[in-house]
């Protein structure tokens, strides 16, 4: 069975910072780009970050350009989302998605993440910051 799981989620004061995990099991995340993703309450789910594993490039929304950083550990087949000085406005469900489309690699690296083009997710873990 084809399943990511994210962790790390939490309640976390202004300036804090977490680190948010999604662990793939059933399929290997070498040969997946993977993206993350947000949704605060009442707006659309918007494109955070992503990581291509053809170039290992890596992309970011203007929004956390410089305050999060997206690694993966291929021993593991995890990636991980680190979020520095997290402000009250990155609040809302994270979520983890992979695909093996070249296209979706392609998109990645021009700094493009569409959800649609993303074929599997994990069930998502929330992240308040609040004082």
């Amino acid at each position: 069975q084809l399943q990511l799981v994210e962790s790390g989620g939490g309640l976390v004061q202004p300036g804090g910072s977490l680190r948010l995990s999604c662990a793939a099991s059933g399929f290997t995340l070498d040969y997946h780009v993977i993206g993350w993703f947000r949704q605060a309450p009442g707006k659309e789910r918007e494109g955070v970050s992503c990581i291509s594993s053809s170039t290992g490039s890596t992309n970011y929304a203007d929004s956390v350009k410089g305050r999060f950083t997206i690694s993966r550990d291929h021993a593991k087949n995890t990636v991980y989302l680190q979020m520095n000085s997290l402000k009250p406005e990155d609040t809302a469900v994270y979520y983890c998605a992979a695909d093996a489309k070249k296209t979706v690699q392609a998109m990645c690296v021009l700094g493009r993440m569409e959800d649609y083009e993303y074929n599997y997710w994990g069930q998502g873990t929330q992240v308040t910051v609040s004082s």
